[in-house]
């Protein structure tokens, strides 16, 4: 019997440089699975360069969260040379699941819900669709309400007090509210023109961020004097053993805090030029930027504390006693730019996608996108922001563990099994080889339950110093015998899965199905 994992050449054209689409004359089939944001992108319309997968990566690295990484590290009694070993090393180690995907999308043209087609099935792949989209379309309406906050806050610099205090409604004044409604408003205009639309900001962002945070770190230091005494503060952990018990759940932090794009990637290599491209591009672009940006944020932070005698390191906060307005202006534009950047990126694009897979002949792209922006509002995001230690690092911080499983799926799939080998044809095709039971794969759905219960299922809250309970989970942890994996969830996560899901694919395999008759050439031609 032939292996399952072989593809039909005959359907498909593999160029010289290894990207691959339909054969000339051959269309994708018409019917539930397909519409024309989730077919292949053409290879003549791969045109992302090197610039612009670093640009990408420059424009979703600097923004608000991503600054006060550094901080939280340094609260837990790390120095500065330690947090920012540590945020480079988490970057390093997830760059390695954003190339291993991100292949797919450069090589076949596809978004990942199609891709997750191969291994979950070409209904299955919903699954791992809607939980990514959750937790995005959750940090869509967070790093929104940040944005509108951002204005609201910096904007009263310039308007004065009428504005900063004006009638409340609802629980905040009435400008906030205009504010986060401003800025929702223009995501969505800027996402609803496409992806070129993004490509061309993303672009032009990148430059503009990087000269305002430099700026930000000139005007401090010219104040200060100097970089200032955090620089000089010891570690509270040493190099020993208390240490290495903070780094390593600090270590998943920092790969958890991109988790989701660690999946999300196909949604833009797919529109790479070369392999060289989107590979050098990121590797150029993640890393580096994250490395550069925690260090950046430790010197500013350290010039704010010598010259108002405590550390800021919210830089809104920070921004808002430039004591010029055209020193405010800018800074509330860098705030925008910055913002707009990475939460249209990282939390509108992917979850646009994943609601079209869900329904693709009703919902296409922009309406997917709409969804989103309207689900990332009626989460109240306000709310999750006052609990914090419940919903975003508890409810955002188990879904985002089980993410990790469906990247050991997709990497063992397509890599150890197929050798990165796909049929376009069958992704789009029911009862093709992708099509497994009604859809359903029901390997992966086992590995993806396993992986998840070792990833989550010793979530556990902290204590405070009044020994009070930090989160909803017992603080024996969900399953007490899991417990100790509960701190490196991700990577349990995604080995676990990745393992048993090889194991029984092998144990197991899929009889070949027969390859879906080629359709001829009609309106559904790419």
């Amino acid at each position: 019997m032939d292996s399952p994992y072989r593809t039909d050449a005959q359907r498909q054209t593999t160029h010289p440089d290894g990207r691959v689409e339909p054969a000339s004359g051959t269309v994708l089939p018409d019917g539930p699975f397909t519409n024309g944001d989730l077919r292949p992108v053409p290879v003549a319309g791969r045109r992302w360069t090197t610039y612009t997968f670093l640009a990408l990566w420059v424009g979703m690295a600097h923004n608000i969260p991503s600054w006060t990484l550094a901080s939280g590290l340094v609260l837990l009694g790390m120095d500065w040379k330690q947090a920012v070993l540590t945020i480079a090393l988490g970057n390093l180690i997830v760059l390695v699941p954003m190339l291993l995907t991100g292949h797919a999308g450069t090589r076949y043209g596809i978004p990942f819900p199609v891709f997750a087609r191969a291994s979950f099935g070409l209904r299955g792949a919903n699954l791992p669709a809607l939980v990514r989209a959750a937790v995005a379309c959750a940090w869509f309406g967070i790093q929104t309400w940040i944005g509108g906050e951002g204005v609201f806050f910096l904007a009263g610099k310039v308007f004065g007090p009428w504005w900063s205090d004006a009638a409340p409604f609802g629980g905040h004044p009435w400008t906030q509210w205009l504010s986060f409604g401003v800025f929702w408003a223009v995501e969505m205009a800027i996402i609803a023109r496409g992806m070129e639309t993004l490509r061309r900001f993303e672009n032009w962002a990148a430059p503009f961020v990087i000269a305002a945070a430099l700026a930000l770190l000139v005007w401090i230091t010219v104040k200060a004097g100097g970089f200032g005494p955090l620089l000089d503060q010891p570690s509270r952990l040493g190099w020993g053993a208390g240490f290495w018990k903070v780094f390593f759940p600090a270590l998943m932090g920092m790969i958890g805090f991109w988790s989701t794009l660690s999946l999300n990637i196909p949604d833009f290599t797919r529109f790479g030029g070369s392999q060289r491209a989107q590979a050098l591009g990121q590797t150029l672009g993640l890393p580096t930027t994250m490395t550069l940006f925690a260090l950046l944020s430790v010197l500013v932070t350290s010039g704010s504390q010598a010259v108002y005698g405590k550390p800021i390191w919210d830089p809104i906060q920070l921004a808002a006693r430039i004591d010029s307005i055209p020193g405010t202006l800018f800074a509330l534009a860098t705030v925008l730019v910055a913002t707009l950047s990475v939460n249209i990126a990282a939390n509108v694009v992917s979850p646009a996608y994943d609601l079209a897979h869900l329904a693709p002949r009703f919902v296409d792209f922009r309406k997917g996108a709409l969804v989103t922006g309207v689900v990332g509002v009626v989460i109240f995001p306000w709310k999750l922001i006052e609990n914090p230690s419940v919903y975003i690092f508890t409810w955002l911080g188990v879904v985002g563990g089980l993410l990790g499983t469906v990247a050991g799926i997709l990497i063992a799939d397509y890599w150890l099994l197929r050798r990165t080998r796909l049929d376009l044809l069958d992704l789009y095709t029911p009862e093709g080889r992708y099509w497994y039971a009604g859809g359903w794969n029901w390997r992966a759905l086992t590995a993806f339950a396993a992986g998840g219960l070792l990833a989550v299922g010793g979530s556990y809250s902290t204590v405070d110093a009044e020994g009070a309970a930090q989160g909803p989970f017992p603080t024996g942890g969900l399953v007490p015998l899991l417990k100790p994996l509960a701190d490196y969830g991700w990577a349990v996560g995604l080995a676990s899965a990745l393992v048993l899901y090889l194991a029984l694919s092998r144990l197991a395999p899929e009889a070949r199905r027969r390859p879906a008759a080629a359709q001829p050439v009609g309106e559904a031609a790419l």
